[in-house]
């Protein structure tokens, strides 16, 4: 396993961490500066991606490293698509069919954003670990 996938995977957890804690710090929650962490969190996803496809890694390993990225990536988007889709969803307000068709799509991609998925990265996360402590011993 190469190092820069290594030191991209624990920038991941790292920025994740920073995430939950930036939660309950309350002077961050009216700031842009609430947002970097979301940023730094999804690029360093696709990163891990692109680090992953570009060297080949197999097994295992590579379906947990894939699951991480692709969680860590989509959450952002997954809140971004939430925002548009809403903001639709009240622009189309007076078209029935379109109004309904937007809320389930922001009601989606909030789910998809808020749990599936943070479980998704965390799943990811832990049996990444798992193999990483296994290819140690």
């Amino acid at each position: 396993m190469k190092k820069s996938i290594k030191i991209t995977f624990w920038a991941l957890v790292v920025t994740f961490v920073l995430m939950v804690i930036n939660f309950f710090i309350p002077a961050l929650k009216g700031s842009e500066a609430f947002l970097i962490p979301f940023i730094i969190f999804s690029l360093l996803g696709l990163i891990l991606l692109f680090l992953i496809l570009k060297q080949k890694v197999k097994g295992k390993i590579k379906k947990f490293l894939l699951l991480t990225g692709i969680s860590a990536s989509g959450i952002f988007i997954s809140i971004f698509l939430h925002n548009v889709f809403y903001a639709l969803a009240v622009i189309t307000s007076h078209i029935i069919f379109l109004n309904y068709l937007m809320e389930g799509l922001h009601v989606a991609f909030f789910i998809l954003g808020l749990i599936i998925c943070p479980l998704g990265f965390l799943i990811g996360v832990f049996g990444t670990i798992v193999l990483f402590r296994r290819f140690l011993v």
